[in-house]
């Protein structure tokens, strides 16, 4: 039976039924006979694939709808699927671009033959829009010398297989490009490979020996070379990938309570005081929640009361009131030139302040009048307060961005506008999941555009699709669920995912707690809790923070809620940190050892070099990064080891077996560690008896000091 395809059913069936059925050309509108449809013109297909295959390209953003991400310093792993039919030798080699036009080609390795993986580590040092791609070539001399090397020694096709590859010699000579020896001294290697008088085995090391060997070895015989398509890579600056982050309220360094019980506000200069001491601990960025007035409509009290006193400050969340909305500084906090005076001097301590940035608004926030449509009113005709249920926050109102898209846009990128130009180059936004990911998209965008030094920081907890969504958009970091992630399960699993699996474009920021976080296992666990959570999130990511109080094991909690009692979200809370000091009791040279640790070692600067060891205990997890010397910048590799004791009331034995190949030792190496908090120093392998007591140090944190390539 013969089929006349592109004859419609209805046409045959027509002329089937003794009316001659026609079909209309749509090129000239001419009708032809039932049967004999014009073929319709269609462009041949074009292949996508190349030559050789070049697929699964990485790093890139699962719907490559935007770049993937990295930060200046940052080691980054470009690696591809390549593969080509039958048993020939390909080779492989990632080209990049960077913003300056400088061209930098690294070879690539095959880590895994079986599925194709190619692989190769590199640097990233400018900032900017870097491109990428990977080519492939056949390695026409690799695959004759395989060949060669089966069936010479077997007596097959002998003279046959020396033709072959003096002929590829001789093509050789003939390339650009080689030097001006090589010509003269691969002609008379063909020529050797064809002298018949000569035995096989000596001809064969004529190729495989010397200078001919190692001339073919750093340049190839190659063909049939493929270029892979094209990805780009945004590379930002460090501090948008690696830091230390501390958290304080301006207004509670240097209140003052008088008898009456009437407060005297701290300022942007007492806080500036503060700052020292921040530095000392050997922070970076020093987070401040928002800085505008407070509204005094349903203005929250301590402890969340729904009724203030005369005295009490109010959340700084509920923003705006007859002295202004989010353009504004709060009186009691001092004026412009405080405030940049706030900036330079955290400058001089070579700090930069980031920015709590919330966009909503109290009941007295001038919007309410002169732009109602930024918000959502109800049935009532009353506008639409905030909840979480069952929470409720009657304090503040929420922004509807669907209402005047364009003018709420062209509002918000205002407000963002007015703080960049007082010096302010890392924003942290409060509830970010809030509002429509389009905006976030535009909004950062935009900023980046003119003003590529801006960070956006993501306070989003909330499900994996939007806290990812946020991150995919333009968030430069984002928090995390670390401080609820407390097992050695829980953090091995979610340490894997942020270093491999979202490593690409999610850049994680472990604060251990926040002025909204007060978790069980710091409620319970005393000093020890502390010390064990800040040493992990200290080394295992780039960037990590404490909120203040920290230092001082503030670990009362409001009853029945995960937040500090008497939260300073709501009131003052001056803290006295020269008579903690002066009595012992402040962590904080345990934290200020924990930013030097990582300031002396880059190899914890870096987010996907962590690999998890095997521990015979649940309660004890282990852990290792490492930088290989060429990345350093110091000329020796770097090799930190963690082992942590999770159980903060009781002490726990056990023992770690290490995988030394992954830190680039051999397997049954042994070698010197010394511990960086407590200067103790072993002889390791990779069977090692550990017993950490958490009323001593509950962490080993572990230089390994006789690196092989030291």
């Amino acid at each position: 039976m013969r089929f006349s395809y592109g004859v419609r059913v209805a046409d045959t069936q027509a002329a089937e039924g003794g009316r001659p059925a026609t079909t209309r050309s749509r090129s000239t509108g001419t009708r032809a006979p039932a049967g004999r449809r014009p073929a319709r013109k269609t462009e041949p297909w074009k292949p996508v694939l190349g030559r050789i295959p070049i697929l699964d390209l990485s790093p890139q953003q699962p719907d490559d709808l935007w770049p993937a991400k990295a930060f200046a310093g940052e080691v980054v792993p470009f690696s591809a699927t390549v593969f080509k039919e039958g048993h020939d030798v390909i080779d492989a080699a990632v080209v990049l671009t960077a913003p300056s036009g400088r061209v930098l080609r690294r070879p690539m390795v095959q880590v895994n033959p079986g599925l194709g993986r190619w692989t190769a580590s590199v640097q990233v040092d400018e900032t900017g829009a870097w491109t990428w791609r990977v080519d492939a070539w056949l390695d026409d001399w690799g695959t004759w010398l395989h060949d060669a090397g089966i069936k010479i020694p077997a007596g097959i096709d002998v003279e046959l297989m020396f033709e072959e590859g003096a002929r590829l010699l001789e093509r050789a000579a003939e390339e650009e490009g080689r030097g001006d020896d090589a010509p003269a001294l691969l002609r008379d290697s063909a020529a050797a490979l064809r002298d018949v008088g000569t035995d096989p085995g000596t001809r064969w090391s004529v190729v495989t020996q010397g200078r001919v060997a190692d001339a073919l070895a750093a340049a190839p015989i190659s063909s049939l070379l493929t270029a892979g398509p094209s990805r780009t890579l945004r590379v930002e600056r460090l501090r948008a990938g690696s830091g230390s982050w501390y958290e304080f309220f301006p207004r509670s360094e240097g209140a003052v309570r008088h008898e009456d019980g009437s407060w005297t506000s701290g300022t942007f200069r007492s806080a500036a005081l503060r700052l020292p001491a921040i530095a000392e601990m050997g922070f970076d960025v020093v987070y401040i929640p928002p800085v505008n007035p407070i509204g005094r409509t349903n203005r929250k009290g301590p402890n969340n009361t729904l009724t203030a006193g005369p005295n009490d400050p109010g959340s700084p969340y509920g923003i705006g009131s007859e002295d202004g909305g989010h353009d504004a500084i709060h009186p009691d906090l001092g004026t412009e030139e405080d405030f940049l005076a706030f900036v330079e001097a955290a400058k001089r301590l070579k700090l930069e302040i980031a920015l709590d940035i919330a966009l909503q608004a109290s009941p007295d926030h001038p919007w309410v009048v002169s732009h109602p449509e930024f918000f959502t009113t109800l049935a009532d005709g009353s506008i639409a307060y905030a909840e979480n249920p069952p929470k409720k926050y009657q304090d503040i109102y929420p922004l509807n961005f669907d209402n005047d898209p364009e003018g709420s846009y062209a509002e918000m990128r205002r407000i963002f506008q007015v703080w960049i130009d007082r010096g302010v180059r890392i924003f942290r936004i409060d509830n970010p999941h809030t509002k429509p990911l389009g905006f976030w998209e535009r909004l950062i965008h935009d900023v980046n555009a003119a003003h590529p030094d801006v960070i956006f920081l993501a306070e989003a907890f909330t499900r994996p699709p939007m806290m990812r969504g946020l991150a995919k958009v333009g968030f430069q970091q984002s928090y995390t669920y670390y401080t609820w992630r407390n097992t050695k399960e829980e953090l091995t699993e979610y340490l894997v995912e942020l270093s491999q699996e979202t490593a690409d474009y999610m850049r994680p920021n472990f604060f251990v707690n926040t002025h909204d976080i007060l978790t069980p296992y710091l409620q319970f666990g005393g000093t020890a809790a502390y010390k064990i959570r800040a040493a992990i999130a200290a080394t295992s990511v780039p960037t990590w923070g404490v909120y203040s109080g920290y230092e001082l094991v503030e670990n009362v909690a409001r009853p029945g809620s995960e937040e500090n009692i008497d939260n300073e979200k709501y009131e003052y809370r001056p803290r006295d940190w020269a008579r903690a000091a002066m009595l012992g009791t402040t962590l904080a040279p345990y934290i200020a050892r924990l930013n030097g640790i990582r300031r002396h070692h880059p190899a914890l600067g870096q987010l996907r070099n962590i690999h998890f060891h095997w521990t015979e205990s649940d309660q004890v997890i282990a852990y290792s990064k490492h930088l290989d010397a060429e990345f350093t910048g110091t000329g020796s590799a770097d090799t930190i080891i963690v082992v942590a004791n999770l159980d903060p009331n009781g002490a726990r034995e056990t023992v770690v077996h290490l995988d030394p190949t992954a830190f680039g030792r051999l397997p049954d190496d042994v070698f010197t560690v010394r511990d960086l908090v407590s200067g103790a120093v072993w002889q390791w392998g990779a069977d090692d008896y550990v017993r950490l007591d958490p009323f001593g140090e509950p962490v080993h944190i572990l230089t390994v000091e006789d690196d092989p390539d030291q």
